[in-house]
């Protein structure tokens, strides 16, 4: 495997800066020497197959894990040397993780509006109808409004994709983390919410974006950066229109595969 090698500097504008970070479990190397940066500004994709290192590298940009080596400054913070709970409370995530524990009986809306806590599950804090607004603002924007009253236990998966995406805009995070928003989507969901994100993209007041997938079909239009993976390992980094070639794809998967572009959007299959 052909990796990159690139000097990482962190800018003025930087929100999330990762110099040489290693994750080590036992002796599973599932972060290998990774150096990224992530500017105010930009929407970021990263692509690699399973086991590249994906969700790891997402979790290191939420201020969920420590890097074994290396370093990791998330919003202008050296992640071991900060409180990880007030950094949180700064980053809109979209995960698997944060899923599996909504409640069953909770409602969309207050799957929503609970972000402002950063609970899981409405207890006994006290909303005003600034924060019900936003969070109808966030669900419309999702095309969801129309499921303020349902019950998550009740969603299909695109609507629950739908519905953590507007909970992790609800307290106007300066990163935005979503992982695999489109997985498990039909066509018809997964072209809609690709749109969805590439309107708010484009929007100058949007924070920065880090969006995980396994598929070229899954980049929304108006992203703007490329991080590829394999093996734990940055394969290529930098703007999509020059990072994105079937060479690098090819080597991210281990495979020859051939990359067509279309009105924005980028299509793969094997020679």
């Amino acid at each position: 495997m052909t990796v990159v090698t690139m000097t990482i500097r962190p800018g003025a504008d930087s929100v999330l800066h990762l110099w040489d970070i290693t994750v080590r479990r036992g002796s599973t190397m599932l972060l290998d020497r990774v150096s990224w940066n992530v500017d105010a500004g930009e929407h970021w994709v990263v692509l690699g197959p399973n086991g590249a290192g994906k969700t790891t590298l997402l979790q290191i940009a939420a201020a969920q894990m420590h890097p074994t080596s290396g370093r990791a400054h998330v919003l202008g913070e050296r992640l071991g040397a900060v409180d990880m709970m007030a950094l949180r409370s700064r980053i809109g995530l979209s995960s698997a993780a944060v899923a599996s524990r909504v409640p069953a009986e909770e409602t969309v809306l207050d799957i929503v509006v609970s972000a402002g806590y950063g609970v899981l599950g409405r207890w006994r804090e006290r909303y005003d109808e600034m924060d019900f607004a936003r969070a109808g603002e966030l669900l419309d924007a999702m095309g969801i409004r129309r499921l303020s009253d349902r019950l998550w236990g009740t969603l299909s998966e695109g609507e629950r994709k739908r519905a953590l995406a507007a909970r992790a805009l609800m307290t106007d995070p300066e990163l935005l983390l979503l992982d695999e928003p489109a997985a498990g989507l039909d066509l018809g969901g997964r072209e809609d919410l690709l749109a969805r994100l590439s309107h708010l993209a484009i929007d100058p007041g949007s924070p920065a974006t880090v969006l995980v997938t396994h598929h070229v079909e899954e980049i929304p239009t108006a992203f703007t950066h490329l991080l590829l993976l394999r093996e734990g390992k940055v394969v290529a980094a930098g703007p999509i229109v020059e990072t994105l070639t079937a060479q690098a794809l090819s080597e991210t998967f281990g495979m020859t595969l051939l990359l067509d572009r279309r009105d924005g959007r980028y299509f793969a299959h094997a020679n």
